[in-house]
């Protein structure tokens, strides 16, 4: 998913919105964010950025995920403990061999007006985000199910239909899922808001059902209660919700404030619980005081930039592979970002699971390029830009967060020193804005993050599939393909795990990507907020159980 990407693309990269003191709902002072109501349970969370769509299908970064899952649900959803456990469905059975799946929605669940959710809204949505129609950028997430790809593919040139795909509710409260081959992660994709379900009756009256808290039909812990545009979203307890019970919040309140100062004024001053988004300049004092309420979270996530190699001069491998030898990590966690992130020479994270003895994927899978001046030096010079003269102008397109501009003129700097290139530009963007110019392709160089969407390195590497519809580097090659491929379809834990570390190689050989370092997650969250959990993977913040004790 960027962060801000699970891009995610699930990208953490943020929008420049600054908060605005009007257009407040009715049920907000304008002095303090908070309702008018007293003793309710409030809690306010600073977004960040404006999501891009809360339509699940669709939902891609993580200010996106983090409202999504807090007004939907899927099959399973993951606890307190970080562990997998019923949601929608109240149980499931799995076939020996490990491809067929029965899934019986639980009787209680119901959507927000009141309906019932049946196996029926599961397998309506599952082939909407695989119709070709559609065009959901996460459809691949889908092509585990029998003939997923193929009628996500146009069709298969008309021989393919969505009754054939690998999902059918057999009744009511029934869901046969069929998928090609064993799928290790399976049951935890069904906790991502790309397998959520919708209501069909709404989607089919109103294509614009997900923009206006009036339309919008869902049946997760809270409901959609006011959205005022670059200022704030508004949530509020579900009462159709099937464990509304455990929801102790009465209101939930999102501000969309993306300038890191102006965030963590936000929280000194009272008017937010938790913020992500912090200056880096004020982690070290943050550090330092106890009472400040920092907390540093861990996340299965890489900071990364993103090569158009269908554009030059980044169509060429040596420029990518020189760019990427030319900088020096270290220097940028140690003195720039400065929040306990690790330099990253792979592209995997650390913390993803493996065959081996370590049982992780990426100190099993190791460094796979350094920091190599006299390499980048010459293979600059094969590319025809020796001392990097006559090295075309190219713009670098980041999200607008103080830390990405800090770190862009860090690297901006060394591509000089190091390689002479002075004709690198940097060219903030408001996130919205960002995301309309790099899904289309029409960026040179982009700044960008992807975190997990599941405890899997697949979650990684089949973004980069030909095609896929996150892989926005123009990157195509047939030899990875075939090897996430092979991951995907065998049921052997060696050979598939295998095939990832060997797809993994000829990503960074290739370089389409250029990763920078894998993220930490610090926070700041005050005492008395008590069961929020802070994931590794997925939205940004689980808020179901979430309550205020003591304030």
């Amino acid at each position: 998913m960027f962060k801000g990407t699970k891009i995610m693309v699930t990208v953490i990269l943020l929008s420049s919105i600054l908060l605005a003191g009007c257009g407040l709902g009715k049920n907000v002072q304008k002095d303090n964010l908070y309702p008018l109501e007293q003793g309710k349970q409030i809690l306010t969370y600073n977004l960040g950025s404006e999501p891009k769509t809360i339509d699940p299908g669709r939902a891609a970064g993580q200010p996106d995920l983090t409202v999504v899952n807090a007004i939907m649900e899927g099959l399973t959803r993951y606890n307190l403990e970080g562990e997998l456990e019923p949601a929608m469905a109240g149980s499931w059975e799995i076939s020996s061999d490990g491809t067929t799946y029965l899934f019986y929605i639980r009787d209680e669940a119901s959507w927000s007006n009141g309906e019932p959710v049946t196996a029926h809204d599961f397998e309506y949505a599952w082939k909407r985000v695989l119709d070709p129609q559609y065009a959901s950028n996460y459809a691949y997430q889908l092509y585990y199910l029998v003939n997923g790809p193929e009628y996500n593919d146009g069709g298969n040139a008309g021989t393919m239909d969505a009754g054939m795909v690998g999902v059918k509710a057999i009744d009511e409260k029934t869901l046969e899922v069929t998928l090609s081959a064993p799928v290790p992660q399976f049951l935890g994709l069904t906790a991502f808001p790309t397998y959520f379900p919708v209501h069909k009756a709404t989607v089919e009256a109103n294509a614009n059902w997900h923009l206006k808290p009036e339309t919008y039909v869902n049946n997760g812990p809270f409901k959609l209660a006011g959205w005022e545009s670059y200022q704030r979203i508004i949530l509020e307890k579900n009462a159709h919700y099937w464990n509304e019970e455990e929801v102790k919040l009465d209101q939930l309140i999102f501000t969309l404030v993306s300038e890191e100062g102006t965030a963590l004024a936000l929280f000194e001053t009272g008017k937010a619980d938790i913020v992500f988004n912090l200056p880096y300049q004020e982690l070290a004092r943050l550090t330092a005081d106890p009472a400040a309420g920092l907390e540093v979270a861990s996340e299965l996530a890489v900071s990364l930039y993103l090569f158009n190699t269908l554009k030059e001069p980044f169509d060429d491998v040596k420029v990518r592979q020189a760019l990427a030898m030319a900088i020096d990590r270290e220097a940028i966690t140690d003195y720039v970002t400065g929040g306990g992130e690790q330099p990253a020479y792979a592209y995997v994270p650390y913390g993803l699971p493996d065959v081996k003895p370590s049982n992780d994927f990426r100190r099993e899978g190791g460094t796979l390029f350094t920091m190599d001046l006299d390499r980048a030096k010459e293979l600059l010079k094969e590319a025809g830009y020796a001392e990097g003269k006559g090295f075309p102008e190219v713009e670098l397109l980041i999200t607008d967060s103080d830390t990405n501009l800090k770190v862009a003129q860090a690297i901006q700097e060394m591509w000089r020193q190091n390689l002479g290139i002075s004709t690198i530009k940097i060219r903030p963007m408001e996130w919205r804005l960002y995301l309309q110019t790099i899904f289309p392709m029409e960026h040179q160089l982009a700044g960008a993050g992807w975190s997990a969407d599941y405890v899997d390195a697949m979650t990684f590497m089949d973004v980069y599939l030909s095609h896929g519809g996150n892989n926005k580097t123009g990157f195509s090659n047939s030899q990875f393909d075939s090897l996430i491929a092979l991951a995907n379809s065998t049921d052997n834990q060696e050979t598939r795990v295998k095939a990832m570390h060997q797809a993994e190689k000829i990503l960074m050989d290739e370089m389409p990507v250029m990763p920078l370092f894998f993220y930490s997650k610090p926070y700041l969250i005050k005492d008395y907020v008590k069961n929020v959990r802070v994931p590794s993977f997925g939205p940004q913040v689980e808020f179901k159980w979430a309550y205020i004790a003591g304030k």
